[in-house]
């Protein structure tokens, strides 16, 4: 039985990236058709929402070959499932708003943050840069899917706490597997808190202070 630990931790963190990339290529599409973005571009924000974090932490990690180029059916699933969304959003007159943009993103944000921050324990790293990689996957496909839509990146400027729940999740990780939490247990934890304490923050309104300049004398 101990045995088959690794094996379902792999199969948890397989199925939580699968999650986290639909979440996010969906916070992708809503935010192109937002945006008025033709199909193209819509197809291709969807894909940086959805890989661009991962392939910044694998650049990091020297993991070659990237995730999305190791497993091409990725790519046609993402291009599949951004049709789909598309016909879907104008069969049924769906407006795209920023609010129905926020649930995918706040579950990709948790799926992301505790698969990243186990890839990178995995690959040897200390817990605080295991950690920091687990949010550069969580939070950089959302800050190229803004850059790419000419928005200021919502996790900078959002006020909310963002990528601060990412930071915390992957500190919950870290905290569960030193107390000999089995791995998929783990990871299931710390990303149910981080998609907790941003859709908490979302919810409630909270707001991080913003940066006040000083008056000139």
């Amino acid at each position: 039985m101990a045995g088959s630990a690794p094996w379902v931790l792999s199969q948890v963190q397989v199925v939580a990236e699968a999650i986290a990339t639909v979440a996010f290529a969906l916070s992708g599409v809503i935010e192109g058709a937002r945006k008025r973005l033709d199909a193209v571009g819509i197809c291709v924000v969807g894909g940086l929402a959805a890989f661009g974090g991962g392939t910044v932490r694998d650049v990091i990690l020297d993991r070659r070959p990237l995730f999305w180029v190791q497993h091409a059916g990725w790519l046609w699933a993402l291009l599949a499932l951004c049709i789909a969304a598309m016909i879907f959003m104008r069969a049924r007159h769906l407006e795209p708003t920023e609010r129905a943009m926020q649930w995918p993103d706040a579950i990709g944000l948790g799926l992301f943050t505790a698969s990243g921050t186990q890839i990178a324990l995995d690959g040897g790293m200390p817990t605080i840069v295991a950690v920091l990689l687990g949010m550069v996957t969580a939070v950089f496909g959302g800050v190229l899917r803004d850059v790419v839509c000419n928005e200021i990146p919502r996790a900078f400027n959002d006020h909310r706490p963002y990528a601060i729940c990412s930071f915390a999740g992957g500190w919950v990780l870290v905290a569960a597997q030193s107390v000999a939490m089995p791995g998929w247990v783990a990871l299931t934890v710390a990303a149910l808190v981080t998609t907790g304490l941003r859709a908490a923050a979302v919810r409630w309104n909270w707001h991080l202070p913003a940066w006040q300049a000083s008056r000139g004398r």
